[in-house]
């Protein structure tokens, strides 16, 4: 049987020990060993255990960054209807996926300071899908596919934050199911077009300036 090579072995181990014990308790020691490598094998591929887990959220969950980027690079490419409901499936599938992980994180503020302050240092972080959605519908904005005065900082705040609710606000209920991702998606593209679509209005509108 073909052994994976060290570095795919790794993420594979990273992301079994992040499900299983938690983001906090999966030590660079417990991931090496689970790889079958050394430690300082690891620290080959990875300079730390957050440039890690960066990764595990980049090449092993959906790719929700990608997706923006490619976006944001091409701007009025498909529909904003087909491009936003994309966008929310990736992310609604990503949450989904990454709480597990992230969650322990919040019950330790030190270890949780410690890793944001990692994660900023290599430009990553719970707040980069967040910059991505605002750069793409900002892109739109100037194509003229978004209305002039829509508050597109808020918009991505909106799609993003309901897909990462989804995540976890349907565990207390009776059956624990969360609603079906595609079609969460395509209601949640269409709520949020009800709002930024050129051609639409609101009461009164207090936009974020552009800058």
């Amino acid at each position: 049987m073909e052994t994976k090579p060290a570095r795919v072995r790794i993420l594979d181990a990273a992301h079994e020990l992040m499900l299983t014990v938690g983001l906090a308790r999966a030590t660079t020691k417990e991931i090496a060993r689970a790889a079958g490598c050394s430690e300082a094998a690891l620290y080959k591929y990875f300079d730390s255990k957050e440039e890690l887990f960066v990764r595990v959220l980049t090449e092993r969950l959906p790719r929700l960054t990608p997706l923006l980027s490619s976006l944001e690079a091409e701007p009025g490419q498909g529909t904003l209807e087909e491009n936003l409901t994309e966008i929310a499936h990736q992310a609604a599938l990503f949450y989904e996926q990454s709480f597990p992980i992230t969650a322990s994180l919040y019950a330790e503020t030190q270890l949780k300071r410690r890793h944001y302050e990692a994660l900023r240092k290599i430009g990553s972080g719970p707040h980069t899908p967040i910059e991505s959605l605002d750069a793409y519908l900002r892109s739109e904005q100037d194509a003229g596919r978004v209305r002039a005065d829509a508050d597109t900082l808020a918009a991505a705040s909106l799609l993003l934050g309901a897909c990462a609710q989804r995540a976890f606000a349907y565990d207390a209920t009776e059956s624990g199911e969360r609603p079906p991702a595609d079609t969460f998606a395509a209601r949640l593209a269409r709520t949020l077009l009800g709002g930024i679509a050129p051609g639409t209005s609101v009461a009164k509108s207090e936009g974020r300036p552009r800058t």
